[in-house]
Protein backbone atom coordinates (compact mmCIF):
# COMPACT_ATOMS: atom_id res chain seq x y z
CA UNK A 1 0.00 0.00 0.00
CA UNK A 2 1.57 3.30 -0.51
CA UNK A 3 1.96 5.55 2.44
CA UNK A 4 -0.67 8.21 0.95
CA UNK A 5 -3.36 5.25 1.08
CA UNK A 6 -1.68 3.64 4.19
CA UNK A 7 -2.22 7.13 6.15
CA UNK A 8 -5.85 7.81 4.94
CA UNK A 9 -6.73 3.79 6.18
CA UNK A 10 -5.11 4.59 9.16
CA UNK A 11 -6.66 8.01 9.85
CA UNK A 12 -10.12 6.35 8.77
CA UNK A 13 -9.85 3.33 10.84
CA UNK A 14 -9.25 5.73 14.17
CA UNK A 15 -12.08 7.69 13.45
CA UNK A 16 -14.02 5.12 13.50
CA UNK A 17 -12.70 3.43 16.70
CA UNK A 18 -11.52 0.53 14.61
CA UNK A 19 -8.72 -1.70 15.72
CA UNK A 20 -6.10 -2.30 12.71
CA UNK A 21 -4.44 -5.13 14.60
CA UNK A 22 -5.99 -8.14 17.10
CA UNK A 23 -4.98 -7.35 20.62
CA UNK A 24 -2.44 -9.33 22.68
CA UNK A 25 -3.30 -12.54 23.66
CA UNK A 26 -4.33 -12.78 27.45
CA UNK A 27 -5.24 -16.19 29.19
CA UNK A 28 -8.79 -16.96 28.66
CA UNK A 29 -10.92 -18.41 31.32
CA UNK A 30 -12.76 -21.63 31.07
CA UNK A 31 -15.69 -22.53 32.76
CA UNK A 32 -15.09 -24.65 35.48
CA UNK A 33 -18.42 -25.94 36.31
CA UNK A 34 -19.35 -29.94 35.62
CA UNK A 35 -21.34 -30.20 32.29
CA UNK A 36 -21.03 -26.76 31.24
CA UNK A 37 -19.47 -25.97 27.65
CA UNK A 38 -15.99 -24.93 27.54
CA UNK A 39 -15.01 -21.74 25.78
CA UNK A 40 -13.72 -22.77 22.88
CA UNK A 41 -17.12 -25.17 22.18
CA UNK A 42 -18.72 -22.04 22.81
CA UNK A 43 -16.93 -20.04 19.91
CA UNK A 44 -17.01 -22.88 17.41
CA UNK A 45 -20.73 -23.01 18.10
CA UNK A 46 -20.92 -19.42 17.25
CA UNK A 47 -18.44 -19.81 14.82
CA UNK A 48 -20.31 -22.03 12.67
CA UNK A 49 -23.80 -20.46 13.33
CA UNK A 50 -21.92 -16.96 12.31
CA UNK A 51 -20.94 -19.03 8.55
CA UNK A 52 -24.45 -20.62 8.47
CA UNK A 53 -26.05 -16.81 8.69
CA UNK A 54 -23.95 -15.74 6.01
CA UNK A 55 -24.29 -18.70 3.87
CA UNK A 56 -27.99 -18.48 3.89
CA UNK A 57 -27.81 -14.19 3.22
CA UNK A 58 -25.05 -14.89 0.19
CA UNK A 59 -27.56 -17.48 -1.28
CA UNK A 60 -30.28 -14.86 -0.46
CA UNK A 61 -28.47 -12.61 -2.43
CA UNK A 62 -28.12 -14.83 -5.46
CA UNK A 63 -31.53 -15.18 -5.54
CA UNK A 64 -32.16 -11.30 -5.50
CA UNK A 65 -29.81 -10.47 -8.20
CA UNK A 66 -31.38 -13.62 -10.31
CA UNK A 67 -35.02 -12.25 -9.60
CA UNK A 68 -33.50 -8.48 -10.78
CA UNK A 69 -31.95 -9.86 -13.61
CA UNK A 70 -35.78 -11.65 -14.63
CA UNK A 71 -37.35 -8.57 -13.69
CA UNK A 72 -35.89 -6.75 -15.89
CA UNK A 73 -35.61 -9.40 -18.98
CA UNK A 74 -39.48 -9.14 -18.90
CA UNK A 75 -39.74 -5.77 -19.14
CA UNK A 76 -37.61 -6.30 -22.08
CA UNK A 77 -40.01 -9.01 -23.12
CA UNK A 78 -42.99 -7.11 -22.36
CA UNK A 79 -42.06 -4.31 -24.25
CA UNK A 80 -41.13 -6.54 -27.70
CA UNK A 81 -44.03 -8.35 -27.34
CA UNK A 82 -46.11 -4.46 -27.70
CA UNK A 83 -44.15 -3.77 -30.59
CA UNK A 84 -44.91 -6.92 -31.99
CA UNK A 85 -48.74 -6.17 -31.59
CA UNK A 86 -48.66 -3.22 -32.81
CA UNK A 87 -47.05 -4.47 -36.03
CA UNK A 88 -49.48 -7.18 -36.23
CA UNK A 89 -52.58 -4.71 -35.60
CA UNK A 90 -50.78 -2.57 -38.56
CA UNK A 91 -50.83 -6.08 -40.61
CA UNK A 92 -53.79 -7.14 -39.83
CA UNK A 93 -55.50 -3.76 -40.96
CA UNK A 94 -53.24 -3.90 -44.34
CA UNK A 95 -54.85 -7.25 -44.95
CA UNK A 96 -58.13 -6.40 -43.96
CA UNK A 97 -57.97 -3.83 -46.73
CA UNK A 98 -56.61 -6.29 -49.30
CA UNK A 99 -59.42 -8.12 -48.71
CA UNK A 100 -62.01 -5.65 -49.27
CA UNK A 101 -60.19 -4.34 -52.68
CA UNK A 102 -60.06 -7.97 -53.46
CA UNK A 103 -64.34 -8.37 -53.20
CA UNK A 104 -64.85 -4.99 -54.89
CA UNK A 105 -62.78 -6.09 -57.97
CA UNK A 106 -63.86 -9.45 -58.01
CA UNK A 107 -65.41 -10.96 -61.41
CA UNK A 108 -65.69 -13.92 -62.72
CA UNK A 109 -64.18 -13.23 -66.18
CA UNK A 110 -60.46 -14.22 -66.00
CA UNK A 111 -57.53 -12.06 -66.80
CA UNK A 112 -57.21 -14.46 -70.17
CA UNK A 113 -60.15 -13.82 -71.31
CA UNK A 114 -60.72 -10.09 -70.59
CA UNK A 115 -57.29 -9.85 -72.52
CA UNK A 116 -58.60 -11.47 -75.90
CA UNK A 117 -61.75 -9.19 -75.55
CA UNK A 118 -59.90 -6.36 -74.88
CA UNK A 119 -59.61 -3.19 -77.40
CA UNK A 120 -56.30 -2.61 -77.30
CA UNK A 121 -54.21 -5.79 -76.60
CA UNK A 122 -51.05 -3.58 -75.15
CA UNK A 123 -53.02 -1.81 -72.71
CA UNK A 124 -54.40 -5.09 -70.90
CA UNK A 125 -51.05 -6.19 -71.12
CA UNK A 126 -49.74 -3.07 -69.49
CA UNK A 127 -52.91 -3.60 -67.04
CA UNK A 128 -51.55 -7.57 -66.31
CA UNK A 129 -48.27 -6.18 -65.48
CA UNK A 130 -49.89 -3.71 -62.90
CA UNK A 131 -52.01 -6.67 -61.82
CA UNK A 132 -49.12 -8.80 -61.06
CA UNK A 133 -47.64 -5.71 -58.81
CA UNK A 134 -50.44 -5.68 -57.08
CA UNK A 135 -50.38 -9.94 -56.57
CA UNK A 136 -47.48 -9.52 -55.31
CA UNK A 137 -47.66 -7.02 -52.91
CA UNK A 138 -50.81 -8.21 -51.93
CA UNK A 139 -48.80 -11.95 -51.13
CA UNK A 140 -45.97 -9.89 -48.96
CA UNK A 141 -48.83 -8.53 -47.04
CA UNK A 142 -50.23 -11.79 -46.25
CA UNK A 143 -46.51 -12.93 -45.25
CA UNK A 144 -46.11 -9.83 -43.31
CA UNK A 145 -49.55 -11.01 -41.41
CA UNK A 146 -48.25 -14.28 -40.90
CA UNK A 147 -44.57 -13.24 -39.59
CA UNK A 148 -46.17 -10.63 -37.10
CA UNK A 149 -48.50 -13.22 -35.70
CA UNK A 150 -45.67 -15.74 -35.33
CA UNK A 151 -43.29 -12.99 -33.73
CA UNK A 152 -46.50 -12.22 -31.48
CA UNK A 153 -47.22 -15.69 -30.25
CA UNK A 154 -43.63 -16.64 -30.06
CA UNK A 155 -42.86 -13.07 -27.65
CA UNK A 156 -45.85 -13.94 -25.84
CA UNK A 157 -44.87 -17.54 -24.85
CA UNK A 158 -41.88 -15.94 -24.10
CA UNK A 159 -43.01 -13.47 -21.80
CA UNK A 160 -45.40 -15.87 -20.17
CA UNK A 161 -42.49 -18.00 -19.24
CA UNK A 162 -40.33 -15.23 -17.85
CA UNK A 163 -43.23 -14.15 -15.56
CA UNK A 164 -43.24 -17.39 -14.31
CA UNK A 165 -39.47 -17.82 -13.92
CA UNK A 166 -40.04 -14.51 -11.95
CA UNK A 167 -43.08 -15.57 -9.48
CA UNK A 168 -40.84 -18.87 -9.03
CA UNK A 169 -37.82 -16.71 -8.03
CA UNK A 170 -40.05 -14.45 -5.66
CA UNK A 171 -41.30 -17.33 -4.00
CA UNK A 172 -37.37 -18.94 -3.71
CA UNK A 173 -36.51 -15.46 -2.56
CA UNK A 174 -38.79 -15.17 0.36
CA UNK A 175 -37.49 -18.67 1.07
CA UNK A 176 -34.38 -17.64 1.62
CA UNK A 177 -35.01 -14.66 3.23
CA UNK A 178 -37.00 -17.16 5.89
CA UNK A 179 -34.06 -18.99 6.31
CA UNK A 180 -31.75 -16.18 7.10
CA UNK A 181 -33.80 -15.07 9.86
CA UNK A 182 -34.08 -18.17 11.33
CA UNK A 183 -29.95 -18.61 11.35
CA UNK A 184 -29.97 -15.45 12.82
CA UNK A 185 -32.53 -16.21 15.40
CA UNK A 186 -30.18 -19.35 16.48
CA UNK A 187 -27.15 -16.87 16.67
CA UNK A 188 -29.62 -14.35 19.23
CA UNK A 189 -30.74 -17.25 20.92
CA UNK A 190 -26.71 -18.64 21.50
CA UNK A 191 -25.61 -15.03 22.86
CA UNK A 192 -28.79 -14.60 24.64
CA UNK A 193 -27.85 -17.74 26.88
CA UNK A 194 -24.17 -16.78 27.40
CA UNK A 195 -23.34 -14.53 30.74
CA UNK A 196 -21.23 -11.25 30.30
CA UNK A 197 -17.90 -12.98 31.55
CA UNK A 198 -18.64 -15.98 29.01
CA UNK A 199 -19.35 -13.43 26.09
CA UNK A 200 -16.05 -11.71 27.18
CA UNK A 201 -14.01 -14.88 27.33
CA UNK A 202 -15.26 -15.83 23.61
CA UNK A 203 -14.41 -12.94 22.63
CA UNK A 204 -10.91 -12.34 23.82
CA UNK A 205 -10.20 -16.33 22.90
CA UNK A 206 -11.55 -15.49 19.17
CA UNK A 207 -8.69 -12.15 19.24
CA UNK A 208 -6.31 -14.81 20.31
CA UNK A 209 -7.08 -17.29 17.56
CA UNK A 210 -6.67 -14.54 15.08
CA UNK A 211 -3.87 -13.33 16.17
CA UNK A 212 -2.11 -16.54 15.81
CA UNK A 213 -3.55 -17.13 12.71
CA UNK A 214 -2.15 -14.17 11.38
CA UNK A 215 0.94 -14.64 12.59
CA UNK A 216 1.04 -17.97 11.01
CA UNK A 217 0.41 -16.65 7.56
CA UNK A 218 3.05 -13.79 7.96
CA UNK A 219 5.91 -16.21 9.10
CA UNK A 220 4.95 -18.94 6.41
CA UNK A 221 5.88 -16.38 3.60
CA UNK A 222 2.86 -16.78 1.84
CA UNK A 223 2.61 -13.04 1.33
CA UNK A 224 5.60 -12.91 -0.16
CA UNK A 225 8.62 -10.60 0.30
CA UNK A 226 6.55 -6.79 -1.23
CA UNK A 227 3.08 -5.72 -2.06
CA UNK A 228 2.41 -3.93 -5.87
CA UNK A 229 1.14 -0.87 -6.11
CA UNK A 230 -3.23 -0.65 -6.45
CA UNK A 231 -4.25 0.28 -9.79
CA UNK A 232 -6.24 3.40 -10.15
CA UNK A 233 -9.45 1.65 -10.13
CA UNK A 234 -8.31 -0.14 -7.34
CA UNK A 235 -7.10 2.63 -5.53
CA UNK A 236 -11.00 4.24 -6.05
CA UNK A 237 -12.22 1.14 -4.61
CA UNK A 238 -10.14 1.12 -1.45
CA UNK A 239 -10.78 4.74 -0.98
CA UNK A 240 -14.30 3.87 -1.03
CA UNK A 241 -14.33 1.16 0.96
CA UNK A 242 -12.34 2.96 3.80
CA UNK A 243 -14.91 5.87 4.13
CA UNK A 244 -17.48 2.70 5.08
CA UNK A 245 -15.91 1.97 7.75
CA UNK A 246 -18.35 2.43 11.06
CA UNK A 247 -21.06 1.88 9.38
CA UNK A 248 -23.59 -1.36 9.87
CA UNK A 249 -23.51 -4.65 8.72
CA UNK A 250 -26.53 -5.96 7.45
CA UNK A 251 -27.81 -8.71 6.04
CA UNK A 252 -28.86 -8.35 1.85
CA UNK A 253 -27.78 -4.59 1.92
CA UNK A 254 -25.68 -2.96 -0.62
CA UNK A 255 -25.31 0.61 1.08
CA UNK A 256 -25.27 3.38 1.59
CA UNK A 257 -26.15 3.51 5.09
CA UNK A 258 -25.55 -0.58 5.67
CA UNK A 259 -23.65 -3.63 4.33
CA UNK A 260 -23.21 -6.92 4.39
CA UNK A 261 -19.84 -8.48 3.11
CA UNK A 262 -20.61 -8.94 -0.53
CA UNK A 263 -22.17 -5.91 -0.54
CA UNK A 264 -19.45 -3.58 0.77
CA UNK A 265 -16.70 -5.21 -2.01
CA UNK A 266 -19.44 -5.09 -4.79
CA UNK A 267 -20.26 -1.56 -4.27
CA UNK A 268 -16.81 -0.22 -3.46
CA UNK A 269 -15.48 -1.76 -7.46
CA UNK A 270 -18.98 -0.73 -8.46
CA UNK A 271 -17.69 3.13 -7.86
CA UNK A 272 -14.51 2.12 -9.37
CA UNK A 273 -15.99 1.92 -12.40
CA UNK A 274 -15.25 -1.55 -12.37
CA UNK A 275 -19.02 -3.72 -11.81
CA UNK A 276 -18.54 -6.98 -10.68
CA UNK A 277 -20.96 -10.10 -9.49
CA UNK A 278 -22.88 -9.36 -6.41
CA UNK A 279 -22.24 -12.43 -3.96
CA UNK A 280 -19.08 -14.12 -2.58
CA UNK A 281 -19.54 -16.84 -4.29
CA UNK A 282 -19.68 -15.33 -7.69
CA UNK A 283 -16.36 -12.80 -7.44
CA UNK A 284 -14.54 -16.20 -6.44
CA UNK A 285 -15.75 -18.01 -9.51
CA UNK A 286 -16.14 -15.23 -12.17
CA UNK A 287 -12.99 -12.90 -11.43
CA UNK A 288 -9.50 -13.49 -12.23
CA UNK A 289 -7.53 -15.54 -9.37
CA UNK A 290 -4.40 -14.62 -7.96
CA UNK A 291 -1.82 -16.14 -5.53
CA UNK A 292 -1.74 -14.19 -2.27
CA UNK A 293 1.78 -13.38 -2.57
CA UNK A 294 0.72 -11.27 -5.54
CA UNK A 295 -1.90 -9.56 -3.31
CA UNK A 296 -1.90 -5.44 -3.45
CA UNK A 297 -4.44 -3.16 -2.24
CA UNK A 298 -8.20 -3.35 -4.08
CA UNK A 299 -7.63 -6.99 -4.26
CA UNK A 300 -10.43 -9.32 -3.16
CA UNK A 301 -10.16 -12.40 -0.22
CA UNK A 302 -12.41 -14.67 -0.20
CA UNK A 303 -13.01 -16.80 2.97
CA UNK A 304 -14.34 -20.72 3.87
CA UNK A 305 -14.30 -23.57 1.49
CA UNK A 306 -17.90 -22.41 -0.24
CA UNK A 307 -16.61 -19.00 -0.59
CA UNK A 308 -19.40 -17.43 1.83
CA UNK A 309 -17.14 -14.31 2.99
CA UNK A 310 -15.21 -11.85 0.97
CA UNK A 311 -12.90 -8.81 2.18
CA UNK A 312 -11.12 -6.01 0.72
CA UNK A 313 -7.42 -6.26 1.16
CA UNK A 314 -5.96 -2.84 2.43
CA UNK A 315 -2.21 -3.68 2.40
CA UNK A 316 0.18 -5.02 5.22
CA UNK A 317 -1.90 -7.87 5.83
CA UNK A 318 -5.17 -6.08 6.74
CA UNK A 319 -8.33 -5.96 5.26
CA UNK A 320 -11.46 -4.13 5.58
CA UNK A 321 -14.34 -5.92 5.74
CA UNK A 322 -18.53 -5.89 6.90
CA UNK A 323 -18.02 -8.80 9.02
CA UNK A 324 -21.22 -10.02 10.41
CA UNK A 325 -24.55 -9.41 12.17
CA UNK A 326 -23.84 -7.28 14.85
CA UNK A 327 -20.79 -5.65 13.91
CA UNK A 328 -19.55 -2.77 11.92
CA UNK A 329 -17.68 -2.35 8.60
CA UNK A 330 -13.93 -2.13 10.19
CA UNK A 331 -10.21 -3.30 9.24
CA UNK A 332 -9.17 -6.54 10.44
CA UNK A 333 -5.83 -9.13 9.97
CA UNK A 334 -6.13 -10.65 6.72
CA UNK A 335 -6.32 -13.83 8.40
CA UNK A 336 -9.33 -12.92 10.50
CA UNK A 337 -11.20 -16.24 8.83
CA UNK A 338 -10.35 -19.44 6.98
CA UNK A 339 -8.71 -18.09 3.27
CA UNK A 340 -10.38 -19.49 0.36
CA UNK A 341 -8.30 -17.51 -2.47
CA UNK A 342 -8.08 -14.11 -3.35
CA UNK A 343 -8.82 -12.35 -6.86
CA UNK A 344 -8.56 -9.07 -8.88
CA UNK A 345 -11.38 -7.78 -10.40
CA UNK A 346 -9.15 -5.24 -12.88
CA UNK A 347 -6.53 -8.08 -13.49
CA UNK A 348 -5.10 -6.84 -16.96
CA UNK A 349 -7.17 -3.78 -17.28
CA UNK A 350 -4.09 -1.99 -17.15
CA UNK A 351 -2.59 -3.30 -19.87
CA UNK A 352 -5.87 -3.12 -22.05
CA UNK A 353 -6.22 0.57 -21.00
CA UNK A 354 -2.32 1.18 -22.07
CA UNK A 355 -3.00 0.27 -25.52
Amino acid sequence: MSGRLLRLVCTAAVAAGTVLAPLPAAAVPEPSAPGERSVSELLTDLQRLYQEAEEATETYNATAEKLKDQRAEVRRLDGRLARARLSLHDSRGAAGRLARQQYQNSTDISPYVRLLLARDPQHALDQGHVIGQLARERAETVGRLTGSEKKADGLARKARAALDGQLTLAVRQKKDRDAVRRKLDDVEELLASLTEEQLGAVAELERTDVAAAQEDLVTSGALGSGEGEPSRAADRAVRYAVQQLGKPYEWGAEGPEAYDCSGLTSQAWEHAGRPIPRTSQEQWARLPRIPLRELRPGDLVIYFPKATHVAMYLGGGQVVQAPRTGEKVKVSPLASHPILGAVRPDKGQEDRDAR
